[in-house]
């Protein structure tokens, strides 16, 4: 009696944690360094955004009544307490204008300014964490001093809610001229397929160029070892950065070129979400 009592019991939390993975709450995780944590100026107008857009919050952030790994409607910021508008941001928005009514769409952002491709090495942060600036120190220690295994966490929390979509990155700008760029790039990817239990072919990974030629970008020699990803990396896409404009330090793009750019990246996740979206706004 008391063993069927048990199997009742567990089949009774098993049954509602289904039930709490809603299908139709499409998740992407998005990491890098600077770019992706959100370097443009956030303006009025990005104030306003649908409830279906959602942001995990990766911090208890007091000041924006946020706690750490709850969801919120995803007004900036999007990575942390404090950071400014990134592509995640128009990423999100753009989904969720062209998918059904009926889908909502979370994103999570762990991402570290300056950081190499390294630090999100899950075998081999621990030497570039030790040997990097204080300044980058404080804010790898604010993820636990492993921005990678954060991410990890915090995906398998959300795992809980929703289905995992797919993975956007923005970083080079610490990397540039490395060769080995695509192949550190698809490690990392392999590793959050095996930790999060994803399925390979269900799971693209975006990967934006880092400030364009065209806007006079400084890593744009980056551009392309970044464009070589696809050949290392099935199921990769490359976001080109022609025309999103930058600031005036051509390392980080403006406001406008965010909101550009996250359109970008959108319009690829879009053209290979099932059912395809025909017509993108």
């Amino acid at each position: 009696m008391r063993i069927l009592i048990y199997f009742i019991l567990g089949l009774s939390v098993l049954t509602t944690g289904i039930q709490a993975q809603d299908p139709n709450f499409y998740i992407f995780l998005c990491f890098g360094q600077s770019n992706m944590a959100g370097a443009g100026e956030v303006e009025s107008q990005d104030s306003v955004v649908n409830a279906r857009f959602q942001v995990m919050s990766t911090d208890t952030c007091p000041k924006i009544g946020r706690i750490k790994g709850h969801w919120y409607t995803a007004v900036p910021p999007l990575c942390g307490c404090r950071s400014g508008l990134s592509p995640a941001d128009y990423f999100g928005r753009t989904l969720v204008d062209n998918l059904p009514d009926n889908i909502k769409v979370g994103v999570i952002n762990v991402s570290v300014p300056g950081c190499k491709i390294e630090l999100f090495d899950k075998d081999n942060f621990t030497s570039y964490a030790e040997s990097a600036p204080d300044w980058m120190k404080n804010m790898i220690n604010d993820y636990g001093g492993n921005p990678y295994q954060y991410l990890v966490d915090m995906a398998r929390l959300a795992q809980e809610d929703g289905v995992i979509k797919g993975i956007l990155l923005h970083q080079g700008e610490s990397n540039p001229n490395d060769t080995l760029w695509s192949v550190k790039v698809k490690a990392i990817y392999d590793n959050l397929i095996i930790d999060l239990h994803l399925d390979p072919e269900e799971t693209p990974l975006l990967a934006g160029e880092t400030v364009n030629e065209d806007q006079g970008g400084k890593c744009a020699g980056m551009n392309a070892f970044i464009a070589a990803l696809p050949q290392f990396l099935p199921n990769s896409y490359v976001i080109p950065s022609n025309g999103c404009t930058c600031k005036p330090d051509k390392l980080h793009f403006s406001s406008e070129g965010n909101r550009e750019f996250g359109r970008r990246y959108a319009e690829q996740m879009l053209s290979v979400l099932e059912p395809p979206v025909d017509e993108i706004k």
